[in-house]
C-alpha cells in the first residue's frame, strides 16, 4: 500500500535536482542535449522506482514494520543520485563539441 510513499516524499526534492540537472550548464542547448537530458531524467526516475520496489520486497521485516520504508527510501535516493551523477558525467563526454576534423 505504501510502496510509493518514498516517491511522494522525494518528489519535490527530485524536481529541484531535475531542474538543476536540466539547467547546468546553460549552453549548449541543442536537440541532442534536450533529448539526452529527458532520457537521463526518465531513466533516473525509473531506476528509483525499480530500486524502491526491490528494497521494499527484500527488507527483513524482523527489524520492525517501518524498516521496509526506511530501506526503500535510502536505496532509492542513492540510486537516483547515482543515475543523475553518471548522466552528468556522460553528458560531458557524449555531447562534447566536435572539432572540424570530426573527432
Amino acid at each position: 500500500m505504501f510502496e510509493n510513499l518514498a516517491l511522494l516524499l522525494f518528489l519535490p526534492w527530485f524536481l529541484i535536482l531535475g531542474v538543476l540537472f536540466w539547467m547546468v550548464p546553460r549552453q549548449p542547448r541543442d536537440t541532442r542535449r534536450v533529448v539526452f537530458d529527458l532520457v537521463s531524467l526518465a531513466l533516473a526516475l525509473l531506476a528509483f522506482l525499480l530500486s524502491i520496489h526491490w528494497a521494499h520486497a527484500a527488507a527483513d521485516r524482523g527489524h520492525g514494520a517501518m524498516w521496509a520504508q526506511i530501506l526503500a527510501t535510502a536505496v532509492g535516493y542513492g540510486v537516483f543520485l547515482a543515475a543523475l551523477g553518471v548522466a552528468f558525467v556522460l553528458r560531458v563526454r557524449v555531447l562534447r563539441p566536435r572539432d572540424r576534423t570530426g573527432r
